[in-house]
């Protein structure tokens, strides 16, 4: 058991700057997806709130698409056919070769994912805000900006902060499937690691602790946000 430990010390005779390296990049991931899947799921939601029923038909065939296909299907697509339209665009410019970042596209797909769950739960929060309160906004001058910005989007940050805490620890797992891509996540050097050490068991328990204690400090996070959003509420009681 010692001779394993000394494996995960980092420096030329250990591994423990590479799976330190991978679990670094899995919370780049996250942290650089979560904004981007929030904004763009939000837009969905409100899309979908519309009077139009165009934009509701846009919201709606979108979240079906990526609510509907696996995770790693939509990542292939994102990076391989990414890289062949972009290629094509370039194409028509310059014979230059152009090659799709592992990263954007690992982002771009968990971000679309993330976008399309966490519509629906914008979706369910912007109908728990009653239409008095907007009808209320309007009528004291409030204009459609002002009135998302202190009335709508402060009631709705608390209705759904549950789920997207869930979704946000869902988004934690889902960074594994970038390793198919080739990129250096957390999964994909615990696997070189292995085949170099043939130490499948002790080392796939480290990447299993290390993504546990990701989920462990989310939720503290969490939780302390919740509190944060609730204080008002608190208060009142």
């Amino acid at each position: 058991m010692t001779d394993l430990f000394q494996l995960l010390q980092p420096g030329p005779e250990g591994w423990g700057d590479e799976i330190m390296a991978g679990a670094w990049l899995t919370i780049r991931l996250a942290v650089a997806t979560l904004p981007f899947g929030l904004v763009i799921g939000f837009l969905v939601a409100l899309a979908r709130n519309s009077d139009s029923r165009v934009l509701q038909a846009l919201g709606g065939a979108f979240t079906t698409v990526f609510r509907g296909l696996p995770e790693l299907l939509t990542l292939f697509i994102i990076y391989y056919g990414g890289q062949i339209l972009l290629q094509k665009v370039i194409g028509l410019f310059t014979d230059a070769y152009v090659e799709v970042n592992g990263f954007v596209a690992g982002m771009v797909a968990l971000g679309v994912v993330f976008a399309a769950f966490s519509s629906e739960v914008f979706l369910a929060a912007l109908r728990a805000i009653s239409k008095g309160q907007i009808e209320g906004a309007h009528a004291l001058g409030l204009n459609r900006f002002q009135t998302l910005r202190l009335v709508i989007f402060p009631q709705l940050w608390r209705y759904a902060l549950p789920g997207i805490a869930n979704l946000w620890l869902v988004l934690l797992k889902d960074t594994s499937l970038v390793s198919v891509i080739a990129l250096n996540d957390l999964l994909r050097m615990t696997n070189v690691v292995v085949g170099a050490t043939k130490e499948p068991f002790f080392f796939y328990a480290v990447a299993c602790s290390i993504y546990l204690l990701f989920s462990i400090i989310s939720s503290f996070g969490i939780t302390w946000i919740e509190r944060r959003a609730a204080r008002g509420e608190t208060r009142a009681a």
